[in-house]
């Protein structure tokens, strides 16, 4: 790990705040807009016999987030090479 200027840090840390911001947003929107606000007008919908608003309620929401959780793990891999802070 090498060290890095004070300004590099905060961009580093800017740029990982950013990112975490925009995968709570998407899974906000899918455990509740699709899981409460919209499960109405998911629930019109079906997929292997159950309704899409309780699938997102039920599955959706956990599916969602183990693949946001593996999406942050590759993302901040590629910023940690591109900070120089990713371990060999």
């Amino acid at each position: 790990m090498s060290q890095m200027t004070e300004e590099r840090a905060k961009e580093y840390w800017r740029r990982n705040l950013a990112l975490m911001a925009k995968l709570l947003v998407v899974w906000f929107i899918v455990s509740f807009g699709c899981g409460i606000i919209f499960v109405d007008t998911l629930n019109q919908i079906q997929i292997g016999g159950y309704k899409l608003g309780f699938w997102f309620a039920q599955q959706g929401a956990i599916y969602s987030f183990v693949a946001l959780t593996f999406y942050y793990a590759h993302k901040m891999g590629q910023l940690d090479r591109e900070f120089n802070v990713d371990e060999d």
